[in-house]
């Protein structure tokens, strides 16, 4: 039979295993830690039963993603659950930028703006089944629907600054803003729309869903579909050496690109081992667990009802935090992200207290303490918070690189997305999976179409892993994954 090993088990790693084990392969995948699941992974941090997540917490392109439907998770135990308000952005007079489900009811929200809002997002959104598999995939390939995939791509290639002057609205231009920060990009770049739009029109098409019971429950549902078709799980094993590495006729890894060219050194092509070694970490994410009695007290009512919170203030202030951090200076008001999953997923409280999951935007590998910071930046649009707090647990960016390799600096979008890398992958090839080694592929966040609990990364790398093989016959098919 033929053989495949994945290393790491990431979402990535165990989208990849699962397809691969689906295709007929005989899989192995290898996890250093107890287990899988990497950022996607849920816990009770502070209190029993009060369930927080580690790193990925909400997943608007995860929900229709052609790498998971393919797998059929439902059957091992996944359920997407919804909010009221996907995301509210609330600014300092009590007002907010709200995102619904509903293109349409978004913009009926924004006033003067609806109409542009609705022109921007309301196609790509309606072909989003359509589009997934093109927009999720590596850039320089004929696209399954060129036209679709225009219509979306021509503003991606805009700084988000620019798409920002589309809005008259301070609460329009803020949504806009908070959304487009996931890149942990200056908003001034080219190309730093695209996260942005992908986010947004993806989650117009499924919504910002969370896993029921946790983002862990995707991890365990990806390994049960591996399982399922036979694949192997070893959990406590780190690789450090190739030697650790069994023997297979594939071998993927969910490794970032350095940590790659530290086990293959020479043995890596020069050109490539030098793109790996060129490999350059994002800003750092700094994390507080919060118990919250009777949930966050939000000046702004939709925020109230919102299973994310961007704060950051007007476009510019969020627009000024990311460009300070990206220049590694830590900003009095860092943009700060805020998880109410409980409001979709109540199983996650105890009684009347509820797990509230919130990061910052800090510069790569900070080493201060941003716990005020982040704390006030909830106070100012939530005053009050501070009284309802029960506990704390704090996830530094060198606690985020200690319990995974991927997420260096706290880096956990695994590298800078600047716009080359957006494009290419880790470096200019057709084939961004490829290391130039025959038989050995990357599938981690540091390819197209980057960080989520998606899984896309990995299917890439599985669609490139079955075409070295022949990838016909007993390999099976894995078409509609894009690639």
């Amino acid at each position: 039979m033929t053989t495949a090993v994945v290393v790491g088990g990431g979402p990535n790693g165990l989208a990849a295993a699962a397809l691969l084990a689906k295709a007929g392969l005989e899989v192995t995948l290898l996890e250093a830690a107890d287990e899988v699941g990497g950022g996607t992974r849920s816990e009770e941090a502070l209190l029993p039963g009060l369930l927080h997540d580690h790193c990925s917490a909400v997943h608007p392109m995860a929900v229709r993603s052609p790498a998971l439907r393919a797998l059929g998770l439902e059957r091992h135990g996944l359920r997407w659950r919804l909010p009221e308000v996907d995301c509210a952005h609330p600014l300092d007079d009590g007002t907010a930028g709200v995102l619904l489900r509903s293109v349409a009811e978004t913009a009926r929200g924004l006033g003067v703006d609806a109409g542009r809002y609705r022109a921007l997002f309301g196609p790509s959104a309606r072909s989003w089944d359509a589009l997934a598999g093109d927009v999720m995939g590596p850039l320089l390939r004929l696209p399954d629907h060129p036209l679709l995939l225009a219509r979306f791509g021509l503003p991606t290639l805009a700084p988000a600054e620019v798409l920002a002057r589309l809005f008259r609205t301070p609460q329009a231009r803020a949504l806009w803003g908070g959304v487009a920060a996931h890149a942990f990009r200056p908003l001034s770049e080219p190309l730093s729309s695209a996260i942005g739009l992908g986010i947004l029109t993806a989650g117009h098409a499924a919504g910002w869903a969370v896993a029921e019971g946790g983002s862990g429950a995707v991890a365990r549902a990806l390994e049960g579909a591996l399982r399922e078709h036979g694949g192997e799980v070893r959990t406590g094993v780190r690789v450090t050496g190739r030697a650790q590495i069994p023997p297979a006729d594939v071998t993927l890894l969910d490794l970032d690109p350095a940590q790659v060219a530290a086990l293959y050194g020479d043995l890596l092509p020069a050109r490539v081992r030098a793109a790996y070694l060129r490999f350059r970490r994002g800003p750092g994410a700094y994390k507080l667990d919060l118990a919250v009695e009777g949930g966050v007290p939000w000046t702004a009512e939709p925020a109230r009802r919102a299973g994310t919170v961007h704060l950051g203030g007007t476009f510019a202030e969020v627009a000024h935090a990311e460009g300070e951090v990206a220049a590694g200076r830590m900003p009095g008001r860092p943009f700060t992200l805020v998880g109410q999953q409980y409001l979709a997923d109540p199983s996650r409280s105890v009684g009347d207290v509820h797990p509230v999951w919130a990061y910052a935007h800090v510069p790569h590998g900070y080493d201060g303490d941003a716990t005020e910071a982040v704390l006030r930046q909830i106070e100012r649009f939530a005053p009050g918070t501070r009284d309802r707090i029960t506990g704390v647990r704090v996830t530094r960016p060198a606690d985020f690189a200690a319990g995974n390799p991927n997420f260096g600096g706290g880096d956990i979008l695994t590298g800078a997305k600047s716009p080359l890398r957006l494009l290419l992958g880790p470096r200019a090839a057709l084939d961004p999976y490829a290391t130039g080694l025959p038989g050995v592929f990357l599938c981690s966040a540091a390819t197209p179409p980057g960080p989520g609990a998606h899984g896309m990364c990995g299917a890439g790398a599985a669609r490139a892993a079955l075409r070295h093989l022949g990838g016909s016959g007993a390999l099976g098919d894995l078409g509609g994954l894009g690639g």
